[in-house]
């Protein structure tokens, strides 16, 4: 059972109240002259969704499982930001741009370090690594399955995936892409939408997080195609060192905040970093198969009951306008989602929208809610050997999809999009 079904049931009858208050917010500030051809048509919108296709989306994770688990701080992991940067352009995504920063390793005894050019924070011990004093968490209900991090090559038993991870990883300069569909009406002005690159485990990082690396690229690819336009600018960013402290997305905060809605050189109406409108990451998207068993077994088949998750962090800044933009997502998945349903919970953790979440309404989506379920062994493949590609089935893929199109009909409400006759 979900730990937010009572929340749900008080703010189900609202949900649609809160998407159209939130989008007529949003369209409000166009100029006069466009606000007849501002909000997407329900027809527009639909085509957009249908573009979304399950063997693309399939083929974009295989693509990414030829680097391995792409852990930071190796040579796989700058050949994968290579390859997502080559295909970003293939997408014909204007403004594909690289963050870079150095990690630094922790000392021993350090929560926290910084790295020189931006971004250097270190692990914490799991579970706390999000966690500022007095910010709560989520219960764990049921039972619990251990989790942990592998770092036994020889549990990996494919000895091809073995020979990909070998590297380690080492200190030093780190890179990860990012790109903008530029808006027509409000360049200045955009929607994030996010996932992490880099795995580690010995294994291919399928799941964690190809499934949301490749649900950002595919929507690049969609937003992108040469008869869609938005009203608002979308930045499509996959970050690195997620795994090390979300380290990436703290890097782009840090350098780029400051830029925000600034006209660059001034008099072009160009904006390298346009104001931050929302920021929804996506942090593994294929596995709900339901909770352990007495024994500590998840079952190897996706459940009924299966569903994408919606978190906001009910201790941020910008609680209320995230939980409203939550509800707007949920909204959009009961009207354009082709299989299976959302639910909204309080509590987000341990994702790449934390450092955004002060300062923007930032979301998470997700297979599972990540303290109460994620935390509790709901997903036996996470960060173990058997997150490769061959360990899920159409279902599991399916349900990525699924929050693909829950994202891309959602930001395509909230930025105008329509699509050039």
């Amino acid at each position: 059972m979900h730990i937010v079904t009572a929340m749900q049931m008080r703010g189900y009858g609202m949900v649609c109240g809160f998407a159209a208050a939130l989008t007529m917010s949003v369209f409000a500030q166009a100029p006069s002259t466009t606000a007849a051809q501002g909000a997407p048509t329900d027809d527009a919108v639909k085509t957009l969704v249908s573009r979304l296709e399950l063997a693309k989306y399939k083929a974009t994770i295989k693509g990414l499982t030829q680097f391995g688990d792409r852990r930071q701080g190796t040579k796989r992991n700058r050949d994968a930001v290579d390859w997502i940067e080559a295909q970003l352009e293939s997408y014909g995504c204007s403004d594909v741009s690289r963050i870079k920063y150095t990690y630094t390793t922790p000392q021993r005894g350090q929560n926290a370090g910084r790295g020189r050019g931006g971004a250097g924070r270190g692990a914490a011990p799991q579970g706390d690594e999000n966690k500022r004093p007095g910010q709560g968490g989520s219960t764990i209900f049921g039972h619990r399955a251990p989790t942990g991090v592998n770092t036994d090559p020889m549990k990996q038993p494919d000895e091809r995936i073995r020979a990909l991870d070998e590297e380690p990883a080492t200190d030093g300069p780190r890179e990860e892409v990012y790109c903008t569909k530029i808006g027509t009406t409000h360049p200045e002005e955009m929607y994030i939408v996010g996932g992490h690159m880099d795995g580690h485990g010995w294994n291919e990082a399928a799941n964690d997080d190809g499934s949301g690396t490749a649900l950002v690229m595919e929507l690049a690819r969609v937003f992108n195609a040469p008869d869609v336009q938005t009203e608002r600018s979308i930045r499509f960013a996959l970050w690195n060192n997620e795994e090390t402290g979300l380290n990436g997305a703290r890097a782009y905060v840090e350098q780029r905040a400051p830029l925000q809605g600034k006209e660059d050189p001034a008099g072009s109406h160009k904006y390298p970093e346009p104001k931050w409108l929302g920021m929804i990451q996506h942090d593994m998207m294929m596995w709900d198969h339901g909770m352990p068993d007495a024994s500590g077994r998840v079952s190897p088949d996706q459940r009924p009951e299966a569903d994408v998750n919606i978190e906001f962090q009910q201790t941020s800044k910008f609680a209320d306008e995230a939980q409203k933009l939550a509800w707007a997502f949920k909204a959009a998945n009961e009207k354009y989602a082709t299989d299976y349903p959302a639910a909204v919970g309080p509590h987000m953790t341990n994702t790449d929208s934390t450092p955004f979440m002060d300062l923007v309404p930032a979301l998470s989506l997700r297979e599972n809610f990540r303290g109460s379920q994620i935390g509790g062994g709901w997903d036996p493949n996470w960060h173990q050997p058997s997150d490769v590609f061959t360990t899920y089935s159409d279902k599991d893929f399916r349900l990525g999809l699924n929050a693909a199109q829950t994202t891309l009909a959602a930001v395509a409400q909230l930025t105008g999009a329509t699509i050039r006759k």
